[in-house]
């Protein structure tokens, strides 16, 4: 029997060991808007949807590609290899310290008219699925063993991160139009009172 039988680690212990490694950073989250909270998570579960088979550092560049079958997720930029090897360079991932996703797009995919529109359709699916969630909290993602293995630890921070972040907002337990709500109620009674809030970016 091998000694390490399971590279992917899709046992618990690894798992577990992951995410209290990350366990800091979530908790940190700083309190964030609905909307923020929303293109956050849309950014990040599509950067979650490519393949990759590496542990993603905080602060550190990824390059994101297009295959006609699927995305993927490198640590190597477009000038290290062809399109015809990598497919179609994408943009620029960087994981935050909150467990959150930015994605820079390249100039060809944000003229490529056919991408955008499928960004848009991905877009327009989601939003409908996040307004038809009872609360919020629902729409984040949990720990599911039929992910791989980083997918799996990245997916379950994010959710504790963004959750976190919904908690400091006094937004936990509404649902998106009721958090929405709720912000501009508070909005207004800081308007009524002379003071401005301060949104810290994720």
């Amino acid at each position: 029997m091998p000694k390490h039988p399971n590279p992917q680690g899709k046992g618990l212990v690894p798992v577990l060991a992951d995410l209290s490694r990350h366990r800091g950073q979530w908790l940190a989250a700083p309190a964030k808007a609905v909307e923020q909270v929303s293109a956050e998570l849309f950014t990040s579960l599509f950067v979650l949807g490519s393949q990759f088979g590496f542990r993603p550092v905080a602060g550190r560049t990824y390059f994101l590609y297009r295959k006609p079958d699927k995305f993927w997720l490198s640590m190597l930029g477009p000038e290290h290899w062809s399109e015809a090897v990598a497919g179609v360079f994408i943009g620029r991932c960087v994981l935050q310290n909150d467990m959150t996703w930015t994605l820079a797009l390249s100039d060809a995919a944000s003229t490529d008219v056919a991408f955008m529109q499928q960004l848009d359709e991905a877009r327009a699916d989601f939003d409908t699925r996040l307004r038809q969630a009872a609360q919020v909290e629902d729409a984040l993602p949990e720990f599911a063993r039929e992910r791989s293995y980083y997918k799996r630890v990245l997916s379950f921070a994010l959710g504790h991160s963004l959750g976190a972040s919904l908690s400091r907002a006094g937004l936990a337990g509404l649902s998106y139009e009721q958090a929405r709500a709720a912000l501009g109620q508070a909005s207004n009674d800081e308007a009524s009172t002379g003071h401005q809030a301060v949104t810290e970016g994720g």
